[in-house]
């Protein structure tokens, strides 16, 4: 390759904010990195999003124990991601819970997605000797479910495709406010290589729909208020048809990959070219949107080598 995948040289450290989003309901944030949201009940914790590596799971924890010293006991994952969910042995969880498309993904494409983000991300992965393995939920679900932590109700909802397959989000009544995992970003670059763009605002739609106080998006700030709530849900909404619609456009007229990716730039980059991990998202953005819209449904499988090719293919 000419040069490196632009995250290979982000080595450096974010500054954490923890934000109370609703009473007993937190987001864990970093400047851009992957979000964790914490769910105080009456006698337990719940974890949303496990992080990369047990090292950055222990950053979740202090937080946590500077609120509360309630048993950590669910751990709840919104997606399949190596970035997501590999660091969740630190927290001990009884109940590891992920939808059930999203454990066939662990198994169809886990272990690729490992090697593939592992390579990318160098700085999230630090403290990678830890990881014992992929992570396997022992509890799933296909539409729905329903966990109680004493009396705190917490909703887990499949509510359609978007950022992957298994997408799901957690809605906690009492407090009106939602962890959406990637389907919401905010001021950050959705990654798409795996998503869904022809289902993706469909998906945004439906969690507009519960109108919801705050969000702690996959990426970026906790969204606090309405207003700042349906703004990162338009955001997002334009993110994802800007990337789609001119790759689109390229692939009708039989255009080359190197052109969609020449199309998406010139949409994007002015809007855009400022959100965190944005240069490490658009080749893979292009490369899924050029996909879908050649008719191939399903994501195919990132792994490290193909990563090298398909960046070769656009530095041409």
């Amino acid at each position: 390759m000419s040069k490196a995948f632009a995250s290979q040289g982000d080595m450096a450290e974010k500054e954490i904010s923890f934000t109370e989003i609703g009473e007993g309901l937190w987001a864990f944030t970093a400047e851009g990195d992957p979000n964790s949201g914490v769910i105080i009940g009456d006698d337990s914790v719940m974890i949303v999003e496990a992080q990369a590596t047990p090292r950055l799971a222990h950053k979740v924890i202090e937080k946590v124990r500077e609120v509360t010293d309630k048993p950590i006991t669910h751990l709840v994952m919104t997606h399949y991601h190596a970035v997501r969910v590999l660091g969740a042995s630190a927290y001990g969880a009884q109940t590891v819970i992920m939808s059930e498309m999203a454990r066939g993904m662990v198994a169809e494409r886990g272990q690729e997605d490992w090697e593939s983000e592992f390579e990318r991300f160098p700085r999230l992965f630090q403290g990678h000797e830890s990881i014992p393995g992929l992570t396997w939920p022992n509890t799933t679900f296909n539409d729905r479910m329903t966990v109680y932590l004493g009396n705190r109700r917490v909703d887990l909802m499949h509510l359609g495709r978007a950022h992957t397959a298994g997408d799901i989000v957690v809605h906690v009544p009492d407090q009106n406010v939602m962890f959406t995992g990637d389907i919401v970003e905010y001021h950050s670059a959705c990654y798409c290589g795996d998503g869904y763009f022809a289902d993706w605002g469909d998906t945004l739609d439906a969690i507009r729909w519960f109108d919801v106080d705050a969000i702690a998006p996959g990426r970026g700030n906790a969204l606090m208020g309405r207003e700042m709530v349906n703004t990162a849900i338009e955001n997002t909404r334009d993110f994802v048809e800007s990337t789609y619609r001119p790759a689109a456009k390229v692939a009708a007229r039989g255009g080359t990959l190197k052109e969609a990716w020449d199309a998406v730039r010139a949409e994007c980059d002015p809007k855009f070219a400022d959100y965190a991990i944005y240069e490490h998202c658009l080749p893979f953005n292009v490369a899924r949107a050029y996909d879908e819209a050649r008719g191939i449904e399903t994501p195919r499988i990132w792994t490290a080598a193909r990563d090298k090719e398909m960046w070769a293919a656009l530095q041409g």
